[in-house]
């Protein structure tokens, strides 16, 4: 198991975020996280993430319990966030906001491959890259997002509503990287508000309500759940 969340509560003052959730990612598997606003989602990849800290429970990674350590390490440890809004550097161009995601100890030594890699993946960037960030389109700031996380070489990656505020053509093309380099190898978290996209993609899906797992299963199990479907895709 690449990931293993156990028993995680987490508090902002006297309200509590997470309430004892669970949950396993398989290496190499795409795992979606669905939920409305204000179910926890992003508190759980914030506290995954090292940016919060747990008042109780374990975070194991690759069988390492790395329940609050601090981002940096964290990162440098093989988990990358995509975080929600994109926050890009705006005042830097494309080239550095991308080396700004290369500095970790464990990138260094292939840097020029992953940026290789990135600009493959997303040609805009290459042919833009002493652009600065702020004068990006709304999807050329996601793609670029994607890449200054894939420069720090993660071996698992967490979206965070990779899609929020795009228009319907650029999601479609974010979403289809996300699969792309899950295909490539790369472990996916996807916290994504299409839920039936979303579900489509994972191979395994767990749904936050009020901090808490109310449902788990495979993407495809979770697509077909009447509490799903109505709860989530209107149906």
């Amino acid at each position: 198991m690449m990931l293993k969340v156990e028993n995680l509560d987490v508090f902002y003052g006297d309200a509590q975020a997470l309430d004892g959730v669970s949950l396993e990612i398989e290496e190499g598997a795409i795992v979606a996280i669905v939920g409305a606003n204000g179910a926890g989602k992003t508190s759980l990849i914030r506290t995954i993430a090292g940016m919060h800290r747990p008042a109780r429970g374990r975070i194991y990674f690759r069988g390492l319990d790395i329940a609050g350590w601090p981002s940096h390490k964290v990162c440098d440890l093989g988990i990358g966030q995509v975080a929600e809004g994109r926050q890009v550097f705006p005042s830097l161009s494309i080239a550095e906001n991308l080396a700004m995601g290369a500095m970790l100890p464990r990138a260094r030594a292939t840097r020029e491959r992953n940026l290789d890699h990135v600009y493959t993946l997303f040609p805009a960037l290459a042919e833009r890259s002493h652009q600065l960030a702020g004068t990006l389109s709304g999807g050329e700031q996601q793609m670029l997002a994607i890449g200054r996380c894939l420069m720090g070489a993660p071996d698992l990656v967490m979206f965070d509503e990779p899609s929020l505020g795009l228009a319907p053509t650029v999601v479609q093309s974010v979403l289809r990287c996300v699969r792309d380099l899950n295909r490539e190898g790369l472990t996916c978290v996807l916290v994504e508000q299409n839920v039936a996209v979303s579900l489509k993609l994972a191979s395994r899906a767990y749904v936050l309500e009020n901090g808490r797992v109310t449902l788990s299963g495979s993407g495809a199990a979770l697509l077909v759940d009447d509490r799903v479907r109505q709860a989530y895709l209107g149906l």
